[in-house]
């Protein structure tokens, strides 16, 4: 009798695991449902910077994109404070399907480093999705300030400390980290103006209130070209097709190992679901492939990128111990 027990109480044990693996199945399939008609209603992109700037563009150019494929409204919301924090924190806070997405680039890891105390943990809040672009900074002024290149930027800076005006597109970002490598190597001293984001620093520098920022390629392109503002280097250690007559910091007069490059791309809440994640990145990165965007993007200054969610975790984990290292040898400090 008792071995007759023995043999049915795993019988019983079988029936009553019956229930949970097939909603453990169920729960797999409906995730990947989920991710087949994904969206099934408008997705929120928030760009934490101003619009009009270069990751604005680029959100929008996507975006357009995006709702055709989907068949949904792709609407793009900008949060600009905190040098990009306040845009992150709305996203980190929001629900992990899918329906919201942040744009973000290095500052991820810049704002992690130089401001200690963030609303989120920046290692954890967050699941990447694709780094879409990269590109360079270009140091640009305005024509009125007379300077015509780098040496002379360098020269007035060195012997009247301060007496440039810089607009900062955020403060602590990528651009205030390669402006201070370049200021340290060279002596050189600025008057530092942060700013909510690229397009209002630019646009002070094209009214004349500033002399000067160092900024994505992307978002004064148009205007170099124009002739409304004079791009004296980029801070890649390749010229730009899209300006191929701008020199780099190095062939400019600057330090010759000077190396700086920004990319942008997209994240999702953390515990967003991995075949909804995979979805969004196959989605972004046929977009990017088309051959109208990429025209577009090329035109701005950008270089497709593209990769897989995994491949964008690994270069946030490369890009960390390099910035850190940059903002401790330039002792910088929020301003």
């Amino acid at each position: 009798m008792s071995s007759s027990r023995s043999r049915i109480r795993p019988f019983f044990r079988s029936l009553l695991a019956l229930p949970l693996i097939a909603l453990a199945l169920g729960a797999a399939h409906a995730t990947a449902s989920n991710a087949d008609d994904f969206p099934r209603k408008p997705v929120h992109i928030i760009v934490p910077v101003s619009a009009g700037g270069s990751a604005d563009k680029l959100t929008r150019i996507l975006a357009d994109q995006l709702s055709v494929l989907w068949k949904q409204s792709v609407v793009v919301e900008n949060i600009p404070g905190a040098s990009g924090v306040l845009g992150a924190a709305r996203v980190a806070k929001a629900q992990a399907d899918g329906y919201t997405l942040l744009q973000q680039g290095e500052s991820l890891t810049l704002n992690s480093l130089m401001q200690p105390r963030l609303p989120y943990d920046a290692d954890r809040a967050f699941t990447p999705i694709i780094k879409a672009v990269v590109n360079p900074q270009v140091l640009v002024v305005n024509p009125a300030t007379g300077i015509h290149d780098l040496r002379e930027y360098l020269a007035r800076a060195s012997a009247r400390p301060e007496s440039i005006s810089l607009g900062l597109p955020t403060n602590g970002g990528i651009a205030h980290v390669a402006h201070e490598i370049l200021t340290q190597a060279t002596g050189a001293k600025v008057n530092y103006i942060p700013y909510p984001g690229g397009a209002p620093a630019a646009l002070d520098v094209l009214a004349g209130h500033t002399d000067a920022t160092l900024i994505t390629l992307a978002a004064v392109t148009e205007y170099v070209r124009a002739g409304k503002l004079r791009a004296l280097a980029v801070t890649t250690p390749y010229r730009s097709q899209t300006l191929p007559l701008v020199p780099t910091v190095a062939e400019a007069g600057g330090p010759a190992n000077y190396a700086v490059e920004s990319w942008q791309g997209y994240f999702a809440p953390a515990g967003t679901p991995p075949a909804i994640v995979d979805r969004i990145n196959r989605d972004m990165q046929t977009v990017l492939q088309s051959r109208e965007v990429r025209a577009q993007l090329e035109n701005l200054g950008y270089r497709i990128n593209g990769g897989s969610p995994g491949e964008l975790a690994k270069g946030l984990q490369q890009e960390r111990p390099l910035y850190a290292k940059a903002i401790q040898t330039a002792g910088m400090q929020l301003r």
